[in-house]
């Protein structure tokens, strides 16, 4: 769509406002985003450890595993079997090299989160290459200065991409997220393929309509329909009357018939092979979704603006002081990469992060788009929230490292004691090392702020994302020994272990009762724990928690028992584990 002649762009500003952001600084910002807290530590619960689960299962168990997810013995019909391919086939290459190492099961926890990088490389190269795409249009080109001295096509393409890399970066909501062994980090890849798939088709169209049919095969392998109909509606309404892409609906035939292609061909074996399995998948579905309910709306508006901050009022100002232009591609594509999954969001039984998590790279896009639009002063606001911002937060996890160590201040290290009960702290100078050295880049990037006062407009979203980072890496740091004390199942699923060798004979089965996806997750990733479905097992494991205990539960009314073992994690308050052998009568 060429630019209207009878509107005037709200994108106002000069060249040295795109200066070109060193390619070094981004590169060290993504490579220490994706590679912090990605290792060195234990899986948690849930998704962490289910994801997990499922990848060991498909490498150990006989049968179906290695086509259908499964948790050890118990069928996993939830989401779909491409996160668990990958990272099967990450363990089964390289934790034997890793094993040279470290132990084989820590060998197996490193390989596994290799597939991260992947996913992460995809995102964020989708969402630099598309916004790069579509920056270099005519329609969100600034207005023409009247001597000259406006930015290039090039320069002003390349500061939006670079502005929306950085804010993706900066959304606080899939940090954590992104270095998950489950499907969120896959399927938050292929939501940017897809919309990198949709740019390119302005331009590339036959190569545009192959990227989009993986990427559309990919998000429904990773998380069925959830996952890819909200994506697949948005791609819908790129091609709608009046759109830049309307000439090119014949490509959609290619997409949607490569999408459904390469989905048939694990849906009708798994369907032959194991009706009870997509029996239960379709069940997913279908009880996934219901009515929206005022309650759950008010949820989702409540963690929405957390969960996407800072994007979101960007954003949203991108839509206003664009909203002559909105069905420009530079609004319309990302606004319906939004919208869409928002409104699925709203028809789901129970959304949380995983959902939340298709808003992030649209509202990242929309937001880079409203930069060039704001005035001077509040760019600079941007700049100085973003210095407090994060000085604060990262000083905060520094008072916090000192408390748990030195016992001052006094009130804040009771609450951390009371939070990691039994963590003995030690400090490790390697990670006191790299939490030092981001402290470091930190005040740099923030003396660089406060001295040079540069031009470029790209300044807020670089504070923003290096803050955000620097706290991350700090935590991860600092911290993530007594996080996996408090998070991990290692001690308990050992301790379990033990008891089941000892007081289980080889001929008798262990059925779970009240046990949580991710307990059972976690005890056969630690030890290979699986659990008989048979309600005639001798031995039941219960899964309660300390105030039912006091208050007399019992587990198995009308049935004499005996307590074999008794379990939790150490600093675990809400948590108990029962060991109990039924007695004959």
């Amino acid at each position: 769509m060429a630019a209207p002649e009878n509107r005037s762009t709200p994108a106002r500003l000069t060249a040295p406002a795109t200066a070109k952001l060193p390619r070094l600084y981004l590169l060290v910002l993504c490579l220490v985003y994706i590679f912090a807290g990605l290792y060195f530590r234990d899986p948690w619960k849930t998704d962490d450890v289910v994801g997990l689960a499922t990848m060991m299962s498909a490498l150990n168990e006989p049968g179906l595993a290695a086509w259908l997810p499964q948790v050890g013995n118990l069928a996993h019909a939830q989401d779909g079997p491409l996160t668990m391919w990958v990272g099967a086939f990450f363990i089964w290459v390289f934790s034997p090299l890793f094993a040279l190492f470290t132990t084989p099961l820590d060998a197996v926890f490193a390989s596994s989160r290799l597939p991260n990088l992947l996913w992460f490389g995809l995102m964020t190269g989708s969402v630099w290459y598309a916004t790069y795409l579509l920056g270099r249009r005519p329609e969100p080109q600034p207005l023409p200065l009247p001597f000259g001295g406006e930015p290039t096509v090039k320069a002003y393409g390349r500061m939006i991409a670079d502005a929306a890399l950085l804010l993706i970066l900066a959304t606080a909501g899939i940090m954590w997220r992104m270095h998950e062994t489950s499907e969120v980090p896959a399927i938050i890849a292929f939501q940017a393929l897809a919309f990198y798939s949709v740019v390119r088709m302005l331009d590339r169209p036959m190569s545009g309509a192959v990227t989009l049919g993986l990427a559309l095969a990919g998000a429904f392998l990773a998380r069925g329909f959830i996952g890819a109909l909200p994506i697949a509606l948005a791609v819908l309404c790129a091609f709608v009357p009046q759109s830049a892409l309307r000439s090119q609906l014949r490509w959609l035939v290619i997409s949607f018939a490569l999408a459904i292609g390469i989905a048939l061909f694990w849906y009708l074996p798994a369907s032959h092979f194991s009706p009870y399995w997509v029996e239960h998948w379709w069940l997913w579905h279908t009880d996934s979704f219901g009515l929206p309910k005022p309650t759950q709306l008010l949820d989702i508006f409540r963690d929405l603006p957390w969960f996407l901050w800072p994007t979101w009022p960007f954003a949203i100002m991108a839509v206003w002081q664009w909203r002559s232009w909105l069905r420009s591609p530079h609004i319309w594509f990302p606004l319906m990469f939004a919208v869409w999954p928002l409104l699925t969001l709203m028809f789901l039984a129970d959304p949380f992060e995983p959902e939340y998590s298709l808003m992030a790279v649209p509202f990242a896009v929309l937001a880079a788009f409203a930069l060039p639009t704001l005035r001077r002063g509040a760019v600079n606001s941007l700049d100085w929230f973003a210095v407090m911002c994060f000085s604060l937060t990262a000083a905060t996890v520094w008072l916090g490292w000192v408390a748990l160590h030195a016992g001052w201040p006094e009130q804040i290290s009771n609450n951390i004691a009371r939070q990691t009960q039994g963590y003995e702290a030690h400090i490790s100078i390697p990670a006191l090392f790299v939490a030092l050295a981001g402290t470091l880049a930190w005040v740099a990037l923030v003396r660089w702020r406060l001295k040079h006062r540069p031009a470029a407009l790209w300044r807020g979203t670089v504070l923003s994302a290096g803050g955000i980072v620097t706290t991350w890496l700090l935590l991860v740091t600092l911290w993530m020994p007594a996080l996996d004390f408090v998070r991990s199942y290692r001690s308990v699923s050992a301790d379990l272990a033990q008891a089941i060798n000892r007081q289980v004979g080889p001929n008798e089965c262990v059925r779970p009762l009240g046990l949580g996806l991710g307990q059972r997750a976690a005890f056969y990733v630690f030890n290979g724990l699986t659990f008989g479905p048979s309600g005639q097992c001798p031995v039941v494991l219960v899964q309660t928690s300390p105030q039912a205990l006091d208050e007399g539960y019992t587990p198995l009314p009308g049935q004499s028992t005996q307590l074999i073992w008794q379990g939790k994690r150490p600093a675990e308050r809400k948590e108990n584990f029962l060991l109990l052998r039924i007695l004959p009568q």
